[in-house]
């Protein structure tokens, strides 16, 4: 497959962002630099935001919900999303070049995505006309006729991380174009370029000028004054928990509503009567797809005794065949990390891992080999004997570490399992329906998985239990998110 060049080269030139329908500077003039993780270059320059681009942001997205986008009607607003569906699909793989070079992700991935974005933007779409209050009988006395509105929330603040940058913006923007919110999208400044992408096809498709807004800049500088603006309505959040807690405590001042998708340690268990060749590549990806930078990871791998030195062992084989290198090779399975900053981190917890005495199956390095030398990769890794009280077994690491641990029977497995402060996601191995029912049902996690992983639908809800945030994303209970309820009551006698 040919690559396409996208639209803005990704050569050190500089990027502007998107307010009000106007491609702008920072107000203060500074501007930070984002690089490509696979070989250390430069490839934009964006504007460093601060407290006044976002109170600009706010206020042209707070002009935009006030003044003609909200008299739009809901098939027009499903029409707007099925044009940008459309463009998004027309402009695919620029998009995941973009994606590509600016945080690693191998672009066979991105482009094997495209049934997820696309899918979700539809899903939004057919969702704006089918949101609707209801009648309801009530025992008042006289003639009284009551039913409710479902209205939006008003402006939206959309804080992204950097592991996902389309499906991420995706997952904010939609739903608030379905519901009539208006957005002020902040992403990393690990990966800024793919959201001002998403901003100009998006203005292309139709978008009314400050309905979506892009604010490039720090978490601190910019991330923080979004989360406390008494303009917001509503955050939206993608990111650690620490943050996610300063998210909440920031919030109090207009008691904005929040959204929290957050960190993760989540379990896989495999019982010894699982199909060992399909379940092994599955589980390994679970945590070295992306590298391991992301949230759902099945980093805690729960092993039946009976089986756990053969499926350890058919682990490494795998994980020491994947094909590691720059993500714009469509060969490549594993890419990069994100940032020198984030290759030390996982560096650290190899280094834990070793001197709690837990024991390196494979990997368990850097590499910088050849023409790995200028980027930031790990190799893929796994550890057998591990304790659950190790912190490569209790920490989030984001990124692709694998802690095997043997297990005896199912009640000890689920209590490990959920002996955790997160609970975003689960995976279960078996041949046994009735296996696959109970720890389905037991574990605490939003999202459980069954002789598979990382299947996520636009129609399903996730998001997590404890630690792992709150509020939902996908399904009915999504744009849920993105809506008040209003009662009225009428006296007709």
């Amino acid at each position: 497959m040919t690559i396409a060049k996208p639209r803005h080269l990704l050569d050190g030139s500089h990027r502007r962002m998107f307010i009000g329908g106007a491609w702008v500077e920072a107000a203060s003039g500074q501007t930070m630099e984002t690089r490509n993780p696979a070989t250390g270059a430069v490839i934009a320059t964006v504007p460093r935001a601060g407290k006044k681009d976002v109170e600009r942001a706010v206020a042209a997205a707070r002009n935009a919900f006030d003044g003609p986008w909200s008299r739009f009607k809901p098939h027009e607003r499903q029409k707007l999303l099925l044009r940008i569906a459309d463009q998004f699909e027309r402009h695919w793989e620029e998009i995941c070049v973009s994606d590509t070079t600016d945080m690693g992700l191998p672009i066979a991935r991105a482009r094997a995505n495209a049934n997820r974005v696309l899918g979700m933007l539809r899903y939004y779409a057919g969702m704006a006309t089918a949101l609707h209050g209801q009648t309801i009988d009530n025992s008042l006395p006289g003639d009284i006729v009551s039913y409710t509105r479902k209205e939006p929330v008003g402006v939206v603040g959309a804080i992204i991380p950097w592991n996902a940058p389309t499906a991420a913006s995706v997952w904010k923007i939609g739903p608030a174009l379905a519901t009539g919110c208006a957005v002020v999208l902040k992403p990393s400044e690990e990966a800024p370029l793919t959201p001002l992408l998403i901003a100009e096809l998006m203005a292309e498709a139709g978008v009314p000028d400050g309905v979506v807004n892009i604010v490039t800049g720090t978490g601190a500088e910019a991330g923080a004054p979004l989360a406390e603006h008494m303009g917001v309505d509503k955050i939206v959040f993608t990111g650690s928990t620490v943050t996610g807690q300063s998210i909440v405590r920031a919030s109090a001042g207009n008691l904005k509503r929040v959204s929290l998708e957050l960190g993760g340690k989540s379990p896989v268990i495999v019982c010894a009567d699982a199909d060992l060749e399909r379940a092994a590549p599955v589980a390994a990806m679970s945590v070295f797809a992306n590298s391991g930078q992301i949230c759902i990871a099945g980093s805690r791998l729960f092993v039946a005794r009976s089986i756990h030195d053969e499926f350890v062992a058919r682990l490494a084989v795998y994980a020491a065949g994947l094909r590691i290198g720059n993500g714009i090779d469509p060969e490549t399975e594993i890419g990069p990390l994100i940032s020198p900053r984030q290759l030390q981190r996982v560096e650290g917890y190899l280094r834990a891992g070793a001197e709690e005495g837990a024991r390196l199956v494979t990997g368990g390095a850097r590499l910088s080999q050849g023409a790995l030398a200028a980027g930031n990769f790990v190799a893929p890794t796994v550890f057998a004997g591990v304790s659950d009280t190790m912190r490569i077994a209790r920490e989030e690491i984001f990124g692709p570490v694998i802690s095997a641990l043997p297990f005896d029977t199912l009640d000890e497995v689920v209590r490990r399992a959920n002996d955790t402060p997160y609970g975003l996601a689960a995976g279960v191995f078996t041949r046994d329906l009735a296996t696959a029912h109970q720890l389905s049902r037991r574990l605490q996690a939003g999202s459980v998985w069954v002789n598979t992983y990382h299947a996520i639908d636009p129609a399903v809800p996730f998001g997590g239990y404890k630690m792992s945030g709150y509020g939902r994303e996908g399904g009915v209970e999504h744009l849920d998110e993105y809506l008040n309820t209003k009662g009225v009551f009428i006296r007709i006698d």
